[in-house]
C-alpha cells in the first residue's frame, strides 16, 4: 500500500531529481553557447563533460541496480550509448541523450505516483479526527485510526464518517459514492449501518463503531485496490518470460549496423531508440487507469487479468434472490395448519429463523417483531445451504424449508400443498415430522434488472441463465420478467456449479453473480465471480473475484464496457510502443535519426502512452 508519507517521499525525490537533471541539462546547453558565441572550446568541453556526468550517472547507476535486483526495465540500453557517447568522447550527445531519458522516467514516475494519489484521494477518505462521546455526555476529539468498536461518535452535518458503524440516534442523508459509485444519497436512521469515508449531509447522528481503521469496508477496498495492481494481465506474464532475449537482440542489431556502416553514431542511435520503455508502460499504465475507474464507480477488481475476462464474457449466470430481485422478501401469507393459531405458528418458525442471515428468514423475523412476539430459546441450530434449517424448540424437532427437503426428511406436506401460494416462494414449517403449516414470501425484481439484462444482450453476452431455489412457477414468472434465455427452479447449490461448469464445457467464458451470500461455491466456479451489494459485507467481498459495492445491476454493462476500452487502449499502446523501436531502429540503420534525435523519440512515445492510459481515469460509458 502507498501511505501518504511514501508518496510524500517519493514526490520530494522527484523534485530533487529534476533539479539535478535541469543543472546537467544547463551545463550542457552551456557547451554550446560557450564555443558559438565565445569560441571558448576548453570551457565548452568541460561544461559538456560535466553536464553529462551529472546527467549520465543516473542512467548508469540505475541500469546497474535493474540488473543486480533481476528486473527488466531495459534501461541498460540508453546506459550502453551514454558509455558510448563517452568512450567516443561526444559529451554532448552523451548528455542530451540521457536528459531526455531522465525527463520521460521522471514523468514517467510523476504520471504514476499521480495515478496512487488518484487512488488515495478516491479511497482514502477517512477524517484524521474522530468527536467521541464520553460517558458524562462530553465530546472528547480523538484520532480517527485511534477509535475502537463500542465507542460512540458524534457526526455532524458536512462531516465524514470516521469509522464503520450502526446509527444509535438521528435520521439523516448519506453520500456513499465513495464506496458504492451511487450519486444519490442514501437515507439513513437508526439501526442502519454507516460507512467510513463517506459524509454525512443533513442530520446531527450518534453512531457506534463497529470498525474502525484497515478494519472498515473502505480500508479493506483500499488494500485490495493497490493489491490488484500487483497483479498482470496473461500477455504481460508472457512479456516478462522473454525479456532476457531483448537486450541482447538489440546489442547484436546495433553491432550488425555498426558491421555493415562503421559508424558509431548510428549503432548508439539504436540502443537510444530500442529502449522499450512506451512497451513496458503500455499495460501497467492502462490498468491502474482501469482500476482507479472501476473504484470510481463502486466496482472492486482483485485482478487485473479479470477486466480482460470480462470483456469476453458470452454466459452471465445469475442468482435470484438478493441479486436479479431486491432480496427484500415480504411475507405474503401465513396459513397454520388446521389446531394451530397463528400466533404460535409464526412463534415457532421466528425463533429459529433468527438464527439465520437468509432474506426469508429476516422477512419472518421481520413480521414476528413488528406482532410484537417473545421469541423462545432455540438449541442445536443448523443451517443446510439452499434447503432449509433445523433445530430444538421447547424440546421439540422444528425444521423448516423447502416442500422438498421436508420430503426427504419423513414429513408429509401435502395437505398444505397449494393453499394459496401460487406465484409466491413457500416454506413449510414441521415439528416433530408434523407439517404445521407454509408460509408463503414475494420477492421484487429491480428496477433496474430488466435494462441491464437487454444491455447485457446488446454487448454480445448469449447465454442469461438464472438459478433459484424457488418452484417452477415463480423461476418462470420473474425470468419471464427480466428477460433471461433460461432459469433453473429448485436449484441446490451443489447444482448451480453443474451448470456453471456445463456451460464452460460448452465453450463459454462465464460469470456467476449473486449477493456472495450463500453464493459462495458458485462464484468460485465462474471465470470471474461478481458479488453485488458487498457494501458491509465480508463474505461478499471476499468470495467474489469481483465486489459490487452497490446493488446497482447497471455497473455489469458498464464493468463490460470498460474492460472492452481498457484492452483496446492497451493494444494501443503496444502499437504505439512497437511501432516507434521497430520505425526507429529503421531509421537508425538508414542513418536518418541521430542519437539527439532517437531520445526525443523515446520521451514522446513514453509520454504518448501515459496519456494514452490517463483517459481511462475518467471513463464513463
Amino acid at each position: 500500500m502507498v501511505s501518504d508519507g511514501c508518496v510524500e517521499a517519493k514526490q520530494r525525490n522527484v523534485a530533487i531529481r529534476l533539479t539535478g537533471t535541469f543543472l546537467g541539462g544547463a551545463l550542457v546547453i552551456n557547451s554550446f553557447f560557450a564555443r558559438a558565441l565565445f569560441g571558448e572550446a576548453e570551457v565548452s568541453a568541460v561544461s559538456a563533460m560535466i553536464g553529462a556526468i551529472i546527467l549520465g550517472a543516473p542512467v548508469i547507476f540505475g541500469a546497474v541496480e535493474d540488473i543486480i535486483r533481476g528486473e527488466r526495465k531495459m534501461r541498460e540500453l540508453v546506459a550502453l550509448a551514454v558509455i558510448a557517447c563517452f568512450a567516443l568522447e561526444d559529451y554532448r550527445t552523451a548528455g542530451i541523450v540521457a536528459f531526455f531519458m531522465l525527463i520521460a522516467e521522471l514523468v514517467e514516475r510523476r504520471a504514476a505516483l499521480g495515478a496512487h494519489e488518484a487512488l488515495e484521494q478516491l479511497l482514502a477518505l477517512r477524517p484524521r479526527k474522530a468527536r467521541v462521546l464520553q460517558e458524562d455526555g462530553t465530546e472528547a476529539e480523538v484520532s480517527a485510526e485511534g477509535l475502537s468498536p463500542g465507542q460512540v461518535v458524534l457526526i455532524r452535518p458536512g462531516e465524514d464518517i470516521p469509522a464503520d458503524g450502526v446509527i444509535l440516534e438521528g435520521t439523516s442523508a448519506i453520500n456513499e459514492a465513495t464506496i458504492t459509485g451511487e450519486s444519490i444519497p442514501a437515507d439513513k436512521s437508526k439501526g442502519e449501518e454507516v460507512f467510513a469515508g463517506t459524509t454525512n449531509l443533513t442530520s446531527v447522528l450518534r453512531v457506534e463503531v463497529s470498525r474502525a481503521g484497515s478494519d472498515t469496508i473502505l480500508g479493506k477496498v483500499r488494500a485490495l485496490i493497490i493489491k490488484a495492481q500487483e497483479t498482470k494481465l496473461p500477455i504481460m506474464r508472457l512479456m516478462d518470460r522473454y525479456a532476457g532475449w531483448y537486450t541482447p537482440l538489440v546489442v547484436m542489431i546495433a553491432g550488425t549496423i555498426f558491421f555493415f556502416t562503421r559508424e558509431a553514431t548510428r549503432a548508439v542511435t539504436a540502443l537510444v531508440v530500442s529502449c522499450p520503455t512506451a512497451v513496458i508502460l503500455a499495460m501497467p499504465t492502462a490498468m491502474v487507469a482501469a482500476l482507479s475507474c472501476a473504484a470510481r464507480m463502486g466496482i472492486l477488481i482483485k485482478n487485473v487479468g479479470d477486466i480482460e475476462t470480462a470483456g469476453s464474457l458470452s454466459a452471465i449466470a445469475f442468482d435470484k434472490t438478493g441479486t436479479l430481485t431486491t432480496g427484500e422478501l415480504v411475507v405474503r401469507r401465513l396459513s397454520p395448519r388446521e389446531g394451530v393459531s397463528g400466533e404460535e405458528f409464526l412463534r415457532v418458525t421466528a425463533s429459529l429463523e433468527r438464527f439465520s442471515n437468509h432474506p426469508m428468514a429476516r422477512a419472518i423475523l421481520r413480521v414476528a417483531t413488528e406482532a410484537g412476539l417473545k421469541l423462545g430459546e432455540c438449541k442445536d441450530f443448523k443451517e443446510v445451504a439452499g434447503r432449509g434449517v433445523a433445530g430444538l424448540f421447547e424440546g421439540k424437532t422444528i425444521l423448516i424449508g423447502r416442500e422438498g427437503w421436508l420430503t426427504e426428511q419423513g414429513v408429509d406436506c401435502t395437505d398444505l400443498r397449494g393453499a394459496g401460494m401460487e406465484g409466491l416462494s413457500a416454506l413449510y414449517v414441521a415439528r416433530e415430522k408434523e407439517c404445521i403449516g407454509c408460509i408463503g414470501l414475494e420477492d421484487k425484481t429491480r428496477d433496474e434488472a430488466r435494462n441491464a439484462v437487454d444491455e447485457l444482450k446488446k454487448l454480445g453476452v448469449k447465454r442469461i441463465m438464472m438459478f433459484t431455489g424457488d418452484k417452477e412457477a415463480v423461476a418462470k414468472r420473474i425470468s419471464g420478467e427480466l428477460g433471461c434465455t433460461t432459469y433453473e427452479a429448485e436449484c441446490l447449490p451443489e447444482r448451480k456449479l453443474e451448470l456453471v461448469e456445463d456451460l464452460k464445457r460448452k465453450g463459454h467464458r462465464v460469470a456467476v453473480v449473486g449477493d456472495g451470500v450463500n453464493d459462495a461455491p458458485a462464484l468460485a466456479a465462474g471465470d470471474i465471480g461478481v458479488a453485488i451489494g458487498a457494501a458491509g459485507n465480508d463474505i461478499a467481498i471476499n468470495s467474489a473475484t469481483i465486489a459490487l459495492m452497490s446493488s446497482d445491476l447497471s455497473r455489469l454493462p458498464f464493468l463490460i464496457k470498460l474492460s472492452h476500452t481498457a484492452m483496446r487502449i492497451v493494444y494501443q499502446n503496444l502499437v504505439l510502443g512497437i511501432g516507434f523501436v521497430a520505425g526507429g531502429l529503421a531509421l537508425s540503420g538508414l542513418g536518418v535519426l541521430t542519437p539527439v534525435i532517437a531520445a526525443m523519440f523515446y520521451t514522446v512515445g513514453s509520454l504518448m502512452v501515459v496519456f494514452n492510459s490517463a483517459r481511462l481515469v475518467g471513463y464513463s460509458s
